[in-house]
């Protein structure tokens, strides 16, 4: 089968070259793309024995950041890199102290072998769900451990893998360990044909995000009665409804106020007007830092990527978006739930199906079927503090309970590191 990826993927750059040698020599931008997918891997210095882990984008990159401190604490002497596969990835895993950053090249050979190589890994470490299969090939002929830490596996991937379960295992043969975030999921991974003795539960490390600096205490609800919604990672379609909600909240006269923090920065001129055609003021996270003037405006507009998270801390409830579109799977529920703020979000959840359903029951997490629901839900909290302490207490206490998966997957890393010291 690896013969035959290999053809594969060789006749399709055969049968794209023509476009792509147009394309670039016509779309700077995509120009750079395949340049950096070239070429970028090379600016790594040569290691010895590092911890090289693998994150696709902005989600799996925040999880991985919180690996790296731990391995930071526990593995000083060692080389930390961590490869990304998207842009925004690569942005924000650059704000990552004392570690090698750049992106992964195109899955061939000719790419992959030199750059195991030149990081010389002692383990590869991939966060969530990121299969490549010439590099976990090369991986297992070099015999490098690798761990799938914060392991996930939808009801839907379920079904897809199922449909190509040969391709499938042979894809994951070179996982040493699967490390997943729930026993669903290590049970719909087992239905797939990996053996349970290479399958572990070690929890969601989104639950250990705090980030740094903040504290667990919730903002407090002062006493004129300004009380803040944050309305995080909104996507297409969920906007209309956050301006008609704000829209009816703010003609009340309590002093409320609105953070939105669009999903993709780049829609923020689109989510601005969508805002206005409803009649409320808006004001740009980018121009408050561009001038001394303070947020006036009924709705703060974050047009920044990587400080959702500063805002969370600033707020008394937090609706996150991506739960009302299936292709979506919601998006993480557990940041704002850690910082003590009840938590809002549609029914679509695949991707925290497990945390969406311990929040529900705990009552920290307010689940909604329609997006029509969101006015009266955030209603009959803001006429009631202490029901929004309440709820962000249990919600922050429900995340608590969950914690230690980083430890249970340090101690994975530990026995794969050696493991691989023996061979």
């Amino acid at each position: 089968m690896d013969l035959a990826y290999n053809l594969i993927i060789a006749a399709v750059l055969v049968l794209l070259s023509p476009y792509w040698g147009i394309r670039m020599a016509v779309d700077p931008a995509f120009r750079d793309e395949i340049l950096i997918r070239v070429r970028n891997w090379k600016t790594v210095p040569r290691l010895n024995r590092s911890l090289w882990i693998h994150a696709s984008s902005v989600g799996e990159v925040r999880v991985a950041q919180i690996l790296i401190r731990a391995l930071q604490r526990d593995y000083p002497d060692r080389s930390i890199v961590l490869s990304t596969f998207t842009a925004t990835g690569q942005e924000l895993a650059g704000e990552q102290p004392n570690i090698t950053v750049f992106r992964l090249p195109l899955d061939l050979r000719v790419l992959v072998r030199p750059l195991i190589k030149r990081l010389d890994p002692a383990v590869l470490i991939l966060i969530e769900a990121e299969y490549w299969p010439n590099l976990l090939r090369l991986c297992g002929q070099r015999n490098i451990p690798v761990l799938l830490a914060n392991g996930r596996l939808s009801e839907r991937s379920l079904t897809r893998y199922q449909k190509l379960k040969p391709w499938f295992l042979w894809l994951t043969e070179p996982v040493s360990l699967f490390a997943m975030r729930s026993q669903t999921e290590a049970d719909r991974l087992a239905q797939l044909g990996i053996s349970k003795d290479r399958i572990r539960v070690t929890g969601n490390m989104k639950y250990d995000a705090l980030p740094a600096g903040a504290s667990r205490e919730p903002a407090s609800l002062s006493e004129n009665g300004e009380i803040t919604v944050v309305f995080g990672s909104t996507r297409p379609g969920e906007e209309a409804a956050i301006a008609k909600a704000v829209s009816q909240l703010n003609q009340n006269p309590l002093n409320y106020k609105f953070i939105i923090a669009p999903r993709h920065v780049q829609r923020c001129g689109e989510v601005k007007d969508i805002l206005e055609r409803s009649q409320l003021s808006v004001t740009l996270l980018s121009e408050l830092e561009h001038s001394r003037e303070r947020w006036t405006a009924p709705v703060l507009l974050v047009d920044r990527l990587g400080v959702l998270g500063e805002y969370y801390q600033k707020g008394n409830i937090a609706f996150v978006g991506g739960g009302f579109d299936a292709k979506h799977g919601g998006h993480n529920i557990l940041e704002p739930a850690l910082l003590g703020l009840p938590v809002l979000y549609g029914r679509h959840m695949a991707n925290f199906e497990e945390e969406a359903r311990l929040l529900a029951d705990s009552g920290g997490g307010i689940p909604l079927d329609r997006l029509e629901q969101l006015a009266g839900a955030l209603e009959s909290l803001l006429i009631n503090p202490a029901e929004i302490r309440r709820r962000g207490r249990l919600a922050a206490e429900t995340v608590q309970r969950q914690q230690g998966a980083v430890v249970r997957n340090l101690e994975l890393i530990q026995s794969l590191l050696e493991k691989g010291s023996t061979t």
